[in-house]
């Protein structure tokens, strides 16, 4: 073989060697480029899933267990320090709670025995007002110096203002208020509201009911005492025959609610606070009131007296504390003003003559309060509180 025929033998195999590692080279770079796009993709299509799924996790997890990143600092506190304080009394009387909730809220009754904390029994008084109170000075003197030991609560119409200082026990005391029709279902819901709304203070253990024209006709260390240390509640209640009694009761109330049960009383009770969560939880009879009692019924004097007298009779008196004068008849008791306000006529209404059982033993101390007083009582009643009321 010549040597020019090697030659280009030579030339013809080093040029495919060349290609062929030309060709190796160019794969190598497509394959280097192609791992590359792909990692550069799965990175980015983690990092989007990634993403995804912790907005998903945030999502549930505050959905499940909501939290406030970044509450306010007031809030943190009054979350962090005051939930127990606040669970056994609300720091105010403002909530937006419907009825059934605030009944559903204040019917929880703590199962074991004791308190965590040193509970001072205390009376909630509670108003039931068509407005105003003229008489607060007085029952600012009677409160004055036992702030430990009441709660005061009043029912105004929706929207009214009670016009008092701020150093007053009635300031920031009204709640959370409906419309209310004398004689109609609305008044016996008042009463039931205010009574949810003094229930929520872990520390109330007797709830008294009082109007506007009502005044205290002994000191407060005496109604204190005559109130938590007795064992039965003061509701009046007794079988009225007449029409204005047995005559209110309608037969579409059987069977829930029988002819023999009925009862009639006065609205103005005191309870202690075993009965009061019964009252507040009832639904069942108060539903057949509310449907079957109408207004010529007048619900507010029969619901509690014949309640009580079918489930409570033992731990209730059958008398009311608040003495009324309804000796000039009409379908209203007589209301006293300045000229009708002396010293004899106030201590005919502590001592009248009336006896009375309380815990089981007679006493002539029957009436604790009295009604109706007018504006223009208050001058001469606040002469006599030092003298005949001692306070």
């Amino acid at each position: 073989m010549s040597p020019m025929i090697r030659i280009r033998s030579d030339e013809e195999e080093m040029d495919r060697v060349a290609s062929s590692v030309g060709m190796d080279s160019s794969f190598r770079l497509v394959k280097v480029v192609s791992f590359l796009v792909i990692f550069v993709g799965g990175v980015i299509l983690g990092l989007t899933a990634s993403s995804h799924v912790n907005r998903y996790i945030t999502t549930q997890t505050d959905l499940f267990f909501p939290t406030n990143r970044n509450p306010p600092i007031r809030e943190m506190e009054k979350c962090l320090n005051c939930p127990f304080r606040s669970f056994l009394k609300p720091d105010n009387l403002t909530h937006s709670m419907t009825d059934e909730e605030l009944f559903w809220r204040a019917s929880m009754v703590p199962t074991k025995e004791g308190y965590p904390f040193k509970r001072v029994p205390k009376v909630a008084f509670m108003f039931l007002t068509r407005g105003p109170l003229p008489l607060v000075p007085l029952w600012e003197r009677f409160f004055k110096g036992h702030e430990a030991l009441f709660s005061i609560y009043i029912h105004t119409p929706p929207g009214y203002i009670l016009d008092v200082s701020n150093t007053s026990a009635f300031y920031g005391r009204q709640i959370p208020s409906l419309d209310v029709q004398w004689g109609g279902i609305t008044l016996a819901d008042a009463e039931r509201r205010l009574l949810a709304n003094a229930l929520l203070d872990f520390s109330n253990e007797r709830f008294v009911l009082l109007s506007e024209s009502c005044i205290p006709v002994y000191n407060f260390p005496t109604v204190y005492k005559y109130l938590i240390d007795s064992v039965r509640s003061f509701v009046d209640s007794y079988d009225d025959p007449s029409r204005y009694g047995r005559g209110r009761y309608s037969k579409n109330m059987y069977p829930e609610i029988k002819l023999k049960q009925w009862r009639k009383g006065s609205q103005w009770f005191e309870m202690n606070r075993f009965l009061a969560v019964y009252i507040i939880s009832d639904t069942k009879y108060y539903r057949v009131f509310r449907k079957h009692c109408k207004p010529s019924c007048y619900p507010d004097e029969h619901y509690l007296p014949t309640y009580l007298n079918m489930f409570f009779q033992t731990l209730n008196s059958n008398r009311s504390v608040t003495w009324v004068d309804w000796s000039k008849g009409g379908p209203h008791p007589a209301t006293f003003g300045e000229s009708d306000i002396t010293q004899g006529f106030i201590e005919s209404i502590r001592n009248n003559g009336t006896v009375c059982s309380y815990n089981s033993e007679q006493t002539s101390v029957c009436y604790l309060f009295a009604r109706k007083f007018a504006a223009d009582a208050l001058e001469p009643l606040l002469n006599l509180t030092s003298t005949v009321m001692k306070f």
